[in-house]
């Protein structure tokens, strides 16, 4: 009874560590001996999160959809979360949850907060994707467990655990666009309680394209090393977890001999990156029987990058810090409350730093998971902005078994490092401005239903949903005021999104599972003393995505169909471009060959080969202040084709 306990305890407070599904997460083929008779079950690629909060675990089945070189390239199939260029000469991508760019997103890695500020551009290359084990994506106003930054959602990444099943897993990619990966896990159980795991990533990007002749290329050359070691110990009242990981990577873009006859003056884009992480958690199991646990989180960064971006140099090397003391108990099984201290500094020079103590509070009830109530506040104090307090609060409504409601409500602030975060601006002929900017501040309100109805011997899913985010202050980056510069501005006047987004899922015959979605984004913010719609942001999207997979499970069969919606262009300059663009589609695919300890896949993306024609305005004279690498809204290159092996080695 006593190990029983223990073991639930150790879940509670793995809880803490993770949110609602943590690190102790069974595989994407879950199998159970009986008396000499496997079973084997093939789980859902994404599920529902439990709990208040309004979110989608996304899993290694679904993963395996599409070849997934990196976090940025994970959302193919997702109808809620999109990935655009924020630049065609650099690559930087940016992630967009509830019509808002990705600042407004708090990036996690296994619960601790990570790629911040300098880092931000460019982070979705930084996670490769066999590296990861799920994704948890959460919209609106999260937990204050977390810290004060989420206003539109949080994206949790958890990698690979090195208490997985002992063996070495490679993956190897090649695509059409000249890119080449190679990525290694291998892990080790030194004993029954400590085991240890390394993982290994290699990535090259040598082609020279330039399909639209206009003499820059299509995507940056990148060459990235990535390397992690990882610590596990597990012990009946103590667990701990750490790392450390350290990363390489030179970023080439712009013009050069292969695509422009102007050898003489070249315009070149060179971002060298060296970033290194550690991390700890400590969990302490004080009483099993009501999962009361201390947990001691913490990690530490160091992100230096020296860019060049024609004549213009950009160099920082920020650090950060952040720290987090965690005590969580249940009183009853209705009754829970997790209460904390968290410490967060960065670094990126002696104007632009900061340093933010905080505390929080965190109520939980729940009535036989039909009604749960979560409320937590927390109080930061920052040494640039004072003190300021965060309310939250979620309810989720299930009254029987067909269909669940969410309503929630919450403040986000987020502090702006504008040139650390926008420094791919810098590939623009305008002159930068940047004002002495306030913190965000933010409120977002959602309200989400979801619904399981049995049709024709199988289930539907089906989920509705709409979020207001509404901003009392923004950092503004305005294209529009003056057509020589970029500026980045405070808010003055209004600003807001509103998303509605309807999705639903059905197995059409056993194998066959047909997933269809659609959204709705009305994002307005105030530019030069007018509210306007935002620029380069799409109006809607629609996605369809099929998976099949064989009765024996030998071959897989995937494909996505994407509607991007038009939008509004930054006003033209000189007539150089349109005041709007309009829909387009695309379309990817891949097939998948299992075998015992391996697979291959072969795919492609963007497979209707649309890309937008003109992604670098007034490329022939990229010295002039009418160049423009950032007024990007469609893909930057067409069709690409790639295969890949990924091999199970086993135990060691």
């Amino acid at each position: 009874m006593r190990s029983q306990l223990t073991s639930i305890a150790i879940t509670l407070t793995l809880s803490s560590f993770g949110q609602t599904y943590d690190s102790l997460q069974v595989d994407t083929m879950k199998t159970q001996n009986i008396q000499n008779v496997t079973i084997t079950s093939r789980r859902a690629g994404t599920r529902r999160m439990a709990g208040a909060v309004n979110g989608t675990l996304i899993n290694r089945e679904e993963l395996f959809k599409a070849a997934c070189c990196n976090l940025g390239e994970s959302f193919t199939t997702n109808p809620s979360v999109d990935v655009n260029y924020s630049d065609a000469a650099t690559g930087a991508k940016q992630i967009k949850l509830l019509g808002l760019s990705g600042t407004y997103v708090q990036m996690l890695t296994e619960n601790l907060p990570n790629f911040r500020g300098a880092a931000a551009p460019y982070s979705l290359d930084y996670v490769p994707g066999p590296w990861m084990y799920s994704i948890q994506v959460s919209k609106g106003a999260s937990s204050v467990r977390n810290g004060y930054e989420s206003i539109t959602g949080q994206i949790d990444v958890e990698y690979l655990k090195p208490d997985n099943d002992e063996g070495v897993m490679v993956n190897l990619y090649g695509g059409t666009l000249g890119r080449l990966e190679a990525n290694a896990d291998a892990n080790i159980h030194l004993d029954d309680k400590l085991s240890t795991e390394v993982l290994a990533h290699y990535q090259d990007d040598f082609g020279h394209h330039d399909v639209n002749n206009d003499g820059f290329l299509d995507q940056p050359n990148v060459r990235q090393w990535n390397l992690q070691n990882r610590w596990k110990w597990k012990g009946e009242r103590h667990m701990f977890h750490g790392g450390v990981s350290i990363l390489k990577e030179d970023r080439e873009g712009g013009q050069n001999h292969h695509t422009s006859p102007q050898a003489h003056h070249l315009y070149h884009i060179g971002i060298k990156t060296d970033r290194y992480e550690g991390y700890m958690k400590h969990a302490f199991i004080l009483d099993p029987e009501h999962g009361t646990n201390i947990a001691v989180m913490g990690n530490a960064s160091m992100h230096e990058m020296d860019a060049d971006y024609g004549d213009r140099h950009y160099g920082v090397n920020q650090k950060n810090v952040y720290a987090q003391l965690l005590f969580e108990t249940n009183f009853t099984e209705q009754h829970n409350l997790s209460a904390g201290l968290s410490l967060n500094h960065d670094y990126l020079t002696k104007d632009d730093k900061e340093t933010t103590p905080g505390f929080y509070a965190q109520y939980t009830y729940n009535l036989n998971e039909k009604v749960v109530a979560m409320a937590g506040v927390r109080t930061d104090h920052s040494s640039r902005y004072g003190t300021f307090v965060t309310p939250r609060f979620h309810l989720k409504l299930t009254p029987n078994e067909v269909v669940s409601l969410r309503l929630s409500v919450g403040k986000g602030y987020r502090t702006v490092h504008a040139l650390a975060e926008n420094n791919y601006l810098l590939a623009s002929g305008r002159t930068l401005v940047i004002e002495d900017l306030e913190q965000e501040r933010a409120w977002n309100y959602g309200i989400s239903s979801s619904f399981v109805i049995p049709l024709f011997g199988r289930t539907l899913k089906l989920n509705a949903e709409y979020y207001h985010t509404h901003f009392i202050q923004q950092a503004v980056i305005d294209y529009d005021s003056n057509p020589s510069q970029i500026c980045i501005t405070n808010l003055y006047g209004k600003s807001y999104s509103n998303t509605i987004q309807v999705d639903a899922s059905y197995p059409v015959v056993k194998g066959l599972e047909l997933t269809a979605a659609w959204r709705w984004n009305d994002v307005k913010s105030t530019y030069g003393g007018q509210l306007m719609e935002k620029p380069l942001s799409s109006r809607y999207k629609g996605l369809i995505t099929t998976s099949y997979k064989t009765p024996l499970g030998l071959w897989q069969v995937d494909a996505t169909l994407q509607l991007n919606g038009g939008g509004r262009m930054p006003t033209p300059v000189n007539g150089l471009w349109d005041r709007r663009f309009h829909a387009f589609e695309q379309v990817s695919a891949q097939v998948t060959r299992w075998f015992r300890h391996f697979s291959i896949y072969v795919g492609g993306e963007n497979l209707t080969g649309f890309r937008q024609k003109q992604t670098i305005i007034n490329a022939d004279d990229p010295w002039s202040s009418n160049f423009d690498s950032t007024m990007v809204w469609g893909p930057v290159h067409g069709a690409m084709f790639y295969a890949g092996i990924r091999i199970n080695y086993g135990r060691l």
